[in-house]
């Protein structure tokens, strides 16, 4: 049987000041009916976890180079591309996280297994979605 979701776990910390940083185990999940997503769960020493979802296009373009325009922005430090930076913009404000690229180049490695990059959805998938939507077209007229 062949498994529909890649996982991993990773510690980042989370930058609050140049002086000041804390670590946090980190949960990644990718799932073969998302994708283009990747889950970000961070897990916060007493609070609930907080969960970001993004492409898996903008992280594996983020650890070799400066990625994203929106909420989520990721970029290599140095240039050794042995790390990586990750800000996250939200209304409650932004979080600066740091990370090692080593762990993120395997887990993008193990979701390229399972959903090959480009191959996300194949003819067969659009063929299906298209005739669920002319069907559901014909129900509803």
């Amino acid at each position: 049987m062949q498994h529909s979701t890649v996982q991993g776990h990773l510690v980042m910390n989370l930058v609050v000041s140049h002086e000041l940083s804390f670590r946090l185990p980190v949960d990644l999940a990718y799932e073969a009916d998302d994708p283009y997503a990747v889950r970000l769960t961070f897990h916060l020493p007493g609070d609930a976890p907080v969960t970001w979802y993004f492409a898996r296009e903008l992280l594996l373009d983020g650890i070799s180079g400066p990625a994203g325009e929106g909420d989520v922005h990721i970029r290599p430090v140095g240039d050794e591309l042995s790390e990586v930076r990750i800000v996250l913009h939200s209304p409650d404000g932004d979080a600066l996280l740091c990370a090692s690229s080593a762990p993120l180049i395997a887990f993008l490695a193990r979701t390229d297994r399972l959903v090959p990059m480009g191959q996300e959805f194949s003819g067969r998938d659009i063929d299906a979605q298209l005739a669920d939507l002319l069907k559901g077209r014909e129900n509803a007229g």
